[in-house]
């Protein structure tokens, strides 16, 4: 039995955000996962820059990464899970955790980035908070 996948039912269902952004960095897609974990609606962000999300401070090495990227059509992360900070539309810091892989067009070139994120700014500081009271009792045992 075959079975038919709607694809904006899939991207719209799925709990994690979802955004997709052409060669330029310009944003294509934007779920509703992504309008709750980052705060910006849908309007707000298609067409705009990933700058939208991306910490001011880290904008000038991703912009590195993702020119790059699309230059050679090879990304080093393959299929590994990045950690980064991110920024929601209130400024406020987040951990986010995703994957990327390259869009292709039905030619094979190079047409964009789709990046799966979800946010783990809970566990990120939960790890935290973990680690420095190890170290405070560490501290007092003299380990």
């Amino acid at each position: 039995m075959q079975i038919t996948i709607d694809f904006a039912q899939l991207v719209n269902a799925i709990g994690d955000a979802i955004v997709i952004s052409d060669a330029e960095g310009k944003i294509t897609l934007w779920n509703p996962a992504a309008t709750r974990m980052f705060g910006f609606t849908q309007s707000e962000a298609l067409g705009k820059s990933l700058d939208l999300i991306i910490p001011e401070r880290l904008r000038g090495r991703h912009w590195d990464g993702y020119h790059k990227t699309m230059a050679s059509g090879q990304t080093r992360y393959g299929n590994d899970v990045l950690r980064v900070p991110a920024v929601d539309k209130a400024g406020r810091a987040l951990s986010i955790a995703f994957t990327v892989a390259l869009l292709h067009s039905p030619e094979n070139e190079l047409t964009g980035i789709v990046a799966v994120i979800r946010d783990e700014t809970s566990r990120f500081q939960e790890e935290r908070n973990l680690r420095k009271r190890i170290a405070e009792l560490e501290a007092r045992v003299g380990a």
